[in-house]
């Protein structure tokens, strides 16, 4: 059953709040028009806790709810570790990174590859990124987003999707292309709560009606005894197979979790990922920055219990008495016509199952929320890249702010309408999640070594730089060979896509080194970046909060190893 008028009613309640708070916000107080800093930085005046809820709001979207619940139904808790190793990893930056990125005083992620290297290196990730968001990042967010709407609103047929598609779309560009970084934050606030209160409801309905007793601790035993196994979050070969037959080993390979390959994802997602970083360069201060930082990774603690494990209670109640899925157990709307299971349907498939009327309304704006603030996002660091990265360096120098500020929207509007083209194209993902993570790894660790190096090696060169980065895609592109079936010639290896990219990156980093000293010849480069001692000391409010997010996932991985 879709939908009703109360549905509706909530739904649209939700649409009219954001979308108020979205154009006031954006509105030019005192007749001020909106300069750069305005537009692409939020005045630099955002809280913490508005720097918190936004890196959140920004994060969490379809790819989370469709497709982090999609592999929480194929493989289990273990996909869980993208989430906490992520709060580790934003305590990182926050303590390490965005010291220096604030001192510079930057407005992009590439102009900082300027300041440590150069032009040519900057423009040449800048093209990367702004491919990366717009056929990667947007169109992805809007299928998985619009597959979920058809889903629950319609019957899955797709029949709703470019509907959906141009409504997400327009949607989120309806106060984001106007009212720029400060609209986007300030709705997440809101956003980010209806998100978390619309997974946590969606968690509590599926666990009353797995439970026998129809109580929530007895659903959480009932589905760990049935289905222990999807409880481990260190995964040896062999131990996980996933529906479609894929041993899930290959996706997370044991202890690479947490030594090797995603570190690499998490940092570069997290540290020098334009749509992520922004909202941290536009704190009042480096201190709030900071506690932001602390607040987005204590909130990723607790969003696999709103991403995860309802996928793993939807495997249970698809599953037979054995806990294995079968063609009599597993309702039909989870199989493809080629006949294949869609793992990706299990979080649509609860909504549109058991979210009684009016709840179910609530819940849609939690999905939309998640979904539109990724796309204000996107579109947004979209919009900033091309501006002040392509626009004002190459194609107008002299560039007034009211033409900076028209550019970034209608940057960002184009934007939008290639991702709205490409979307529908995407066709059936099986584990989006998953798509995504491996193909943004194609780029990730080359631009990664660059950074590292830049940030922390002040012997590291430009010319060094360029060639790691460069060097990194035919490399990446090695490891892709044997597991898509391209070659079977014995000099290609088979390994799991997180050792391609902590290998990729490894290699990156010693391709760095050696040009740099030939090169320099072992002098520190004119552009390294110097460090006081103190730099990076932080305040007691940052140190435990850090100090309580690293207790916390340390337990939790002692529990679920």
């Amino acid at each position: 059953m879709g939908l009703n008028y109360i549905d509706y009613l909530v739904f649209g309640a939700y649409c009219a709040l954001i979308l108020g708070i979205g154009l006031w916000v954006s509105r030019d107080k005192d007749g001020k028009q909106k300069n750069a800093e305005d537009y692409f930085l939020a005045s630099k005046s955002l809280p913490w806790w508005a720097i918190g809820a936004s890196l959140i709001a920004a994060n969490i979207s379809a790819e989370q709810f469709i497709g982090m619940s999609g592999s929480g139904f194929a493989i289990g808790l273990a996909i869980a570790s993208y989430e906490w190793m992520a709060a580790v990893t934003l305590l990182l930056v926050g303590k390490f990174f965005l010291p220096i990125f604030i001192n510079k005083g930057i407005y992009t992620i590439p102009e900082f590859v300027e300041k440590r290297f150069s032009t040519n290196l900057k423009t040449i990730l800048a093209v990367f990124w702004i491919a990366l968001f717009v056929f990667v990042n947007l169109t992805t967010v809007m299928y998985l987003g619009a597959r979920a709407m058809d889903t629950v609103i319609g019957t899955g047929d797709g029949s709703l999707m470019m509907v959906s598609i141009l409504g997400l779309g327009l949607f989120a560009a309806a106060y984001s292309l106007w009212g720029g970084l400060s609209a986007v934050a300030w709705t997440d606030v809101v956003q980010v709560v209806l998100l978390v209160i619309g997974g946590l409801v969606t968690t509590v309905i599926a666990l009353q009606h797995v439970s026998p007793t129809g109580n929530i601790i007895d659903g959480f035993v009932h589905v760990f005894n049935t289905v222990p196994g999807k409880f481990s979050m260190i995964v040896s070969k062999g131990e996980i197979i996933t529906p479609d037959g894929r041993d899930a080993w290959w996706d997370l390979p044991g202890l690479s979790v947490l030594i090797g390959g995603l570190w690499v994802a998490n940092v570069y997602y997290w540290g020098f990922n334009q749509y992520i970083i922004q909202r941290t360069l536009a704190a009042k201060s480096l201190q709030e920055s900071q506690k932001g930082i602390v607040l987005a990774a204590a909130l990723k603690m607790i969003i696999p219990l709103i991403v995860v494990i309802p996928g793993i209670i939807a495997y249970v109640m698809n599953a037979d008495a054995n806990g294995q899925l079968s063609q009599q157990s597993l309702d039909p709307s989870f199989i493809n016509a080629q006949g294949n299971i869609i793992n990706d349907n299990a979080f649509p498939w609860l909504i549109r199952t058991f979210i009684p009327t009016g709840l179910k309304g609530l819940v849609m704006a939690a999905l939309a929320a998640a979904i539109v603030s990724s796309l204000a996002s996107m579109l947004n660091s979209t919009s900033t890249i091309f501006t002040m990265d392509i626009y004002r360096p190459y194609i107008n120098k002299n560039a007034t702010d009211k033409q900076t500020v028209a550019v970034g929207r209608l940057s960002g509007a184009v934007a939008l309408v290639v991702a709205m083209i490409i979307a529908p194209a995407l066709g059936n993902l099986g584990q989006a999640f998953q798509f995504i993570q491996e193909y943004t790894g194609v780029v990730s660790p080359g631009i990664l070594a660059v950074f590292i190096m830049g940030l922390f090696w002040k012997r590291a060169t430009n010319n060094a730089a360029i060639w790691g980065v460069i060097a990194s895609i035919p490399i990446a592109m090695y490891f892709k060979v044997a597991p898509n079936g391209w070659s079977d010639a014995a000099i290609f290896v088979n390994i799991p896509f997180l050792d391609q990219m902590f290998i990729t990156a490894l290699l990156s980093i010693g391709i760095i080194v050696a040009i740099s000293y030939l090169e320099g010849k072992g002098q520190d480069d004119p552009k390294g970046i110097k460090l006081a001692p103190g730099f990076f000391k932080t305040e007691p409010a940052f140190n435990i909060g850090a100090m309580t997010v690293l207790i916390i996932t340390a337990l939790l991985y002692a529990i679920f190893w």
